[in-house]
């Protein structure tokens, strides 16, 4: 009985230390991304781009956001190795005020998701309007 527990005592510790962790086998190109100054009721989009660094296909199973101002939409198809494909996320920019918003994302036979944020300013529409001129004006000068 003793030798039964310490096999499965070590079978218990060889699978954890087997378990991989996202960053092993997916890159970010930029794991977060500042939208700026953007305009209050208007939604923006930006993509993440995931590359699989592993020596095999890798599935995204879910992505989704920490609130329900941020939509991120699934790949569909797994990516190859060596190869790349783009995680689509919109925030729907309703809420006036700066924002840090995290974006998980699940890959299958992984535990941990993997943790990206998209940050910015929602401002009121002469508010934003005002921003972007002074901010043209500032350019040609």
């Amino acid at each position: 009985m003793k030798k039964l527990l310490m096999m499965a005592a070590a079978l218990i510790v060889t699978a954890s230390a087997m378990a991989q962790k996202a960053d092993e086998v997916i890159k970010v190109a930029a794991e977060k991304i500042d939208f700026g100054k953007i305009k209050q009721g208007v939604p923006v989009t930006t993509f993440f781009e995931v590359k699989n660094t592993s020596g095999k296909p890798v599935v995204i199973e879910n992505a989704w956001g920490s609130c329900g101002c941020t939509t991120p939409e699934v790949p569909k198809a797994p990516i190859m190795p060596n190869a790349s494909t783009k995680l689509k996320v919109q925030y729907n920019a309703a809420a006036l005020g700066s924002f840090n918003k995290d974006v998980y994302i699940k890959l299958a036979g992984i535990d941990e998701p993997k943790v990206l944020k998209i940050t910015g300013e929602v401002l009121e529409g002469t508010a934003y309007d005002a921003a972007k001129k002074g901010a043209v004006s500032k350019k040609s000068k």
